[in-house]
């Protein structure tokens, strides 16, 4: 009798293993269709080596904890420099390097924003998604991405979890910055000045955290703002300063937004005079808009320096 229980406990033994990474495992998807910035997109199943080279859509996907096979050479944020060892080289968020993806040869290739003018090439290697947030309602488009990715890759309840998550932030950065004033979003690219008004593509910091612009009139059509000067800043007086350092974020040398705003004009007005200027995270905020992690750590900057000034 003991003699014949042994395989018995042994092969029982062996399927729980096996179920045990079958349930690990993403689940299979078949014919889904995949929510992308040019429509849905019929994905026949759950891709196993993928590369990625929109940094917003690596930021959320590692959040996730899906894999990724490929990457940019260069990721910019910090928080992912640790992928890199485990993924092989691609290109960088501008050109992808063709040669690289196919001797990858990867299921799926996602592409958004620097990158996704490639998409017709990059299609000719593999199947291609343009995964792009545009900015304008950033946070309401990062959480489409990351359902179309929960569903994509088997995480439907991690991608609801982080939904969740980011929903609660909101909500605490709006509250800290409840009646606290107006705001001007302010990007220094090196020496030179430019901002963001409501309608722009960080008209979110707005939309969202109920912000007063601190002026009405800024075009919403320039991708790296209306051009301003001091006297502007000084002109407008904003409550608060909200300030995108362009050349820290993309890793360049150069004066950095605290030193270019260390002026007389920028001291005098409300925001300069309380120290109610706002330095966000540089590559989240603009590298990585629209990532899942990014976002949360931009919202974290802006929801503590309000509260300071409470």
């Amino acid at each position: 009798m003991t003699t014949r229980s042994t395989p018995l406990i042994g092969g029982l033994a062996a399927c729980l293993g096996a179920l045990a990474v079958l349930l690990s495992s993403p689940a299979p998807l078949h014919s889904a269709e995949i929510a992308t910035a040019l429509g849905p997109v019929a994905i026949a199943a759950t891709p196993r080596s993928v590369a990625v080279f929109d940094i917003a859509a690596i930021d959320t996907l590692d959040r996730l904890g899906v894999k990724l096979s490929g990457l940019p050479a260069k990721l910019y944020v910090p928080e992912l420099e640790p992928l890199a060892k485990g993924a092989k080289p691609v290109g960088t968020i501008f050109e992808p390097d063709l040669e690289a993806l196919s001797a990858l040869a990867p299921d799926l290739i996602i592409l958004g924003g620097r990158s996704s003018p490639r998409l017709e090439a990059v299609r000719r290697v593999a199947p291609t998604i343009d995964m792009t947030i545009l900015g304008k309602d950033m946070v309401v488009e990062a959480k489409e991405r990351l359902s179309a990715y929960g569903q994509l890759f088997g995480k439907t309840a991690e991608a609801e979890s982080v939904a969740r998550e980011l929903d609660a932030a909101v909500a605490a950065a709006r509250a800290a910055a409840a009646g606290k004033g107006t705001a001007l979003v302010v990007m220094t690219n090196g020496p030179k000045l430019s901002a963001y008004g409501a309608g722009s593509r960080f008209g979110w910091i707005h939309s969202e955290l109920g912000l007063p612009p601190a002026v009405d009139r800024l075009s919403a059509a320039a991708n790296h703002g209306e051009v301003i000067s001091f006297e502007f800043i000084a002109k407008a007086n904003p409550d608060w300063l909200i300030v995108l350092d362009r050349t820290a974020a993309i890793g360049e040398s150069g004066a950095n937004a605290k030193a270019t705003l260390s002026n007389d004009l920028v001291a005098q007005t409300t925001a300069g005079r309380k120290g109610q200027i706002i330095y966000l995270p540089p590559a989240d905020f603009y590298i990585a808009a629209g990532g899942a992690s990014a976002t949360l750590r931009v919202l974290e900057r802006i929801k503590g320096a309000f509260q300071s000034a409470s």
